[in-house]
């Protein structure tokens, strides 16, 4: 007693607060040194059975920092993805659900491969070489993310591969000629890898037998604070675009590339996505929020370049995202509202997430100014897009 009796509550406090620290500075390097084997950093298992009667494979990716992916072979939907924070906590920090079933209906594309065209294509239809193509309407009079049954409710083929410092999942898809309406059969590849230098690298490429179009994306919500924790108005963005597409009341492009000088949409400096998502500004109204393609400043054109840089403030987690695509859809849950039950019983309500989804721009087809997305036979569609994880422990 007499020595508890000598410190006072303020130190006791201290030396609970500095112990803590020290215990989440040894889990963090403990976590660092874990040296995986080839075969540690794979697994997989059944994730569930469909109302259908199909099974669906579940593959984890790990990597020796304590990160790891969830991928489903269904949609090639990424389930989850944890990692840590700034006090050594690893936490899920994508939107998701507990069993496949879910994910058929109404889902939000949560963590989907999307295509075979992402975005929306004002009014269902575009033409190619003089001829005109009728697609699946299912965002009002447009069609959006594929159509009705796209690559996000497609079984994929896969193959996974370990190496010392990185593994990796491969999907692959055959989308038959007149497939939600598109041209061609189009072979879609996808390939994740997750490192030891805690990026998530994703790898697409298609080729096709008729001309058509394709724009393909990954649709993870994201809440670097953690899954089903709430708003993520707190976290601060850049975004390196000096144009953006402005949109009309149906969400399409109008074919403007408009500066982002002076409006809500001016992210080159990090500011908190709270900040100005209740403006006035047309474009804010429009979009309910953010919900716009933002065109990315390429130093060298198609060349991977840092798009975007997500900051959480209360867990220090960071989230970098590169890419070679000219543009990158910036989400910001708008439209979630608290229907969807999550995994774990989470409830994912308006602005819980966001997603950054690299791209083309939306309704290029219809747009002969935007960068072309036609692919021919004998070409082959590539792109990289690499999101990295970090944490500031600064703040």
């Amino acid at each position: 007693m007499l020595a508890i009796d000598n410190f006072n509550s303020k130190e006791i406090c201290n030396r609970i607060i500095v112990n803590r620290l020290l215990l989440a500075a040894i889990m963090v390097l403990l976590v660092s040194c874990e040296n995986l084997s080839e075969v540690e950093r794979i697994r997989v298992k059944s994730f569930g059975i469909l109302d259908d009667g199909r099974n669906v494979q579940l593959f984890t990716l790990k990597n020796d920092r304590g990160t790891s992916v969830e991928i489903m072979d269904l949609g090639g939907v990424i389930v989850s993805l944890r990692t840590v924070d700034a006090t050594g906590n690893i936490t899920d920090i994508t939107t998701g659900f507990n069993h496949p079933q879910q994910y058929l209906s109404g889902s939000g594309y949560m963590g989907a491969i999307v295509g075979r065209y992402a975005n929306r294509i004002a009014n269902g239809r575009f033409s190619l070489d003089g001829k005109q193509y009728s697609l699946a309407k299912n965002n009002g009079d447009n069609a959006i993310h594929g159509g009705l049954i796209g690559f996000d409710k497609k079984f994929w083929n896969t193959v996974t591969e370990s190496k010392s410092s990185e593994a990796s999942l491969n999907l692959t898809l055959v989308s038959k000629d007149g497939e939600e309406g598109y041209p061609g059969n189009l072979t879609a590849k996808v390939t994740y890898t997750l490192n030891d230098r805690d990026q998530l690298v994703i790898d697409y490429s298609a080729t096709t037998d008729k001309v058509t179009v394709i724009n393909l994306t990954q649709h993870a919500y994201f809440n670097l604070n953690g899954h089903g924790t709430g708003s993520v108005l707190d976290h601060e963005i850049m975004i390196n675009a000096d144009q953006y597409t402005p949109i009309d009341n149906e969400s399409i492009p109008t074919g403007e590339l408009a500066s982002v000088e002076g409006t809500p949409l001016d992210f080159r400096t990090a500011k908190p996505i709270g900040v100005d998502i209740n403006s006035n500004h047309e474009q804010i109204r429009l979009g309910s929020g953010f919900d716009h393609n933002f065109i990315i400043s390429h130093a060298v054109e198609g060349e991977l370049t840092l798009a975007a840089s997500v900051l959480s403030p209360s867990t220090g987690r960071t989230l970098n995202v590169y890419t070679d695509q000219p543009g990158m859809q910036f989400y910001t849950g708008n439209f979630l509202n608290g229907t969807l039950k999550g995994k774990d019983g989470a409830v994912y309500a308006q602005r819980n997430a966001f997603c950054l989804e690299t791209q083309h721009y939306p309704d290029s087809p219809n747009k002969p100014n935007f960068p072309s997305t036609i692919l021919r036979p004998g070409e082959q569609y590539a792109t990289r897009t690499v999101f990295e994880f970090g944490v500031n422990r600064e703040r």
